[in-house]
């Protein structure tokens, strides 16, 4: 965080360049798409002129393509698809990482609509990427009753195995319908990249059913052996999965994971962190990414949190704006290394295409390409050494802490940042641990009084110093 302000100086930007080792192999894309959130209800409301009901009851505009106080309708979720077809009909992978259901209560659902809405959905993205390997992971919505997912043998784990069966190796099956979690290599001969993909919502703050486990399911000890095994062989990794551990950057103190659990995951990236070459996540519905450190403070990993499809506005307590543009992001990738290269993030701009195009007359909104993370932030790559730099740029150059901000939401929120806000996201940002979390926040906050209280006196110093008005 900056001292307080001083005159002129300030307002040049303060650039750190990043070396980083040139990337090994071949490059490749593969998409991320998280936090679909399908309200099968959507059309019949709009079309009786009732709220959608996943709105909770709040009065808006359900538009043709979906609505910033509701889930995604089909033709929301179709013209996503229909993007990512146009945009890379042929990515090496997919990545879809959860909650497929809308946000009604649990009375409105059970088991049978779940399995419903998480066929659909995988029957969209089969038809999509014919062919395609899908690494799926499951949100903390896709579950009755929602959030409450066992560590252990479930029919819902049962029946998403089959759904996913195409995607799933042998191996795989067998530990998904015990956990809903696994692990394989990535495709293509010779590949030394494994995708590890953790079923997360064990570790929930709103699961009780594993409240009072150390490792719900044993998912622990298996991540820990299947780190080492990556290491032994050679292998490098990706972590996927929908509930992130550390804070909501748009809520204080919102974390998800329980604190012992992320006690237990934040050690197991610091020790095994050389075999991770990046870990992807979803649930926040925003666009913000999260950075590991060592012992010493060296920047060792980097989790990125992809924005959701689903336009819902959050209903957290406290949370302004907390709605988003739907978004989906292309990820280049180094295949001997797994380095990230770049991210292109993709996005609708609802309110637009709602005053624009008409899903019957099959009539498709455009999705705009918002931004390249080389270009957008001015680094090589995506490895933690350039997120760290960007993570430095947005902590002292305005500009580009507003450049983060408006992609946070994909360009829905466009009210600046100011220092409450400035504080919540580069704390959420830096701190995935529960007590340096706190510590940042308490210290940044009382710097942020400081620097306002002398902003102030400055001011008043000018004044003082300035010609008085004539009477």
């Amino acid at each position: 965080m900056p001292p307080p302000a001083r005159p002129a100086a300030l307002l040049l930007p303060c650039l750190l360049a990043a070396a980083v080792p040139a990337a090994g192999g071949g490059s490749a894309r593969f998409w991320h798409l998280t936090d679909l959130h399908w309200d099968p209800g959507y059309e019949a409301a709009a079309a009786a002129g009732r709220p959608c009901p996943s709105g909770g009851g709040r009065a808006a505009r359900a538009g043709p393509w979906g609505s910033h106080a509701c889930d995604a309708p089909w033709s929301l979720l179709r013209s996503a698809a229909r993007a990512m077809r146009g945009r890379l009909p042929a990515p090496h992978f997919v990545l879809w990482t959860g909650d497929d259901t809308p946000h009604v209560p649990n009375e409105q659902l059970g088991e049978e609509k779940v399995l419903h809405i998480i066929a659909n959905l995988t029957s969209l993205i089969k038809e999509t990427f014919p062919g395609t390997k899908v690494y799926a992971a499951m949100g903390n919505h896709d579950f009755h009753p929602k959030n409450q997912f066992p560590g252990k043998e479930h029919r819902i784990y049962n029946q998403t195995a089959e759904l996913w069966r195409p995607w799933l190796n042998d191996a795989s099956l067998p530990l998904f319908r015990t956990g809903a979690f696994y692990s394989e290599k990535l495709p293509g001969p010779g590949m030394r990249g494994r995708m590890v993909v953790l079923n997360t919502n064990l570790y929930y703050d709103q699961n009780d059913e594993t409240a009072g486990e150390e490792d719900p399911g044993g998912q622990f000890q298996w991540l820990e052996e299947t780190l080492t095994n990556a290491s032994r062989d050679n292998e490098m990794v990706y972590i996927v999965g929908h509930v992130p551990p550390g804070f909501f950057e748009k809520k204080r103190g919102k974390a998800w994971f329980r604190r012992g659990f992320n006690e237990r995951y934040l050690a197991i990236v610091q020790k095994h962190h050389g075999v991770i070459a990046a870990q992807f996540f979803g649930h926040h519905h925003t666009d913000s990414f999260r950075m590991f450190y060592s012992h010493t403070g060296t920047p060792i990993n980097v989790m990125f949190l992809a924005p959701g499809v689903t336009p819902w506005k959050t209903t957290l307590p406290g949370v302004s704006n907390g709605a988003n543009n739907p978004a989906i992001r292309v990820i280049s990738y180094d295949q001997d290394t797994l380095q990230v290269l770049d991210m292109v993030t993709y996005y609708l701009n609802l309110t637009r295409a709602n005053m624009m195009a008409s899903p019957w007359q099959e009539e498709f909104p455009e999705w705009e390409e918002e931004y390249r993370l080389t270009e957008a932030f001015q680094v090589p790559d995506g490895s933690a050494r350039s997120m760290q730099t960007v993570l430095e740029r947005i902590s002292r150059d305005p500009h580009y802490l507003q450049l983060y901000y408006e992609f946070n939401s994909a360009r829905y929120d466009l009210e600046p940042c100011q220092q409450e806000c400035r504080v919540d996201h580069l704390c959420a940002i830096r701190e995935v641990d529960f007590i340096k979390y706190d510590e940042c926040v308490k210290t940044n906050s009382s710097a942020s009084a400081a620097s306002s209280a002398w902003l102030l006196v400055f001011c008043m110093f000018l004044g003082f110093l300035s010609p008085q008005p004539v009477l």
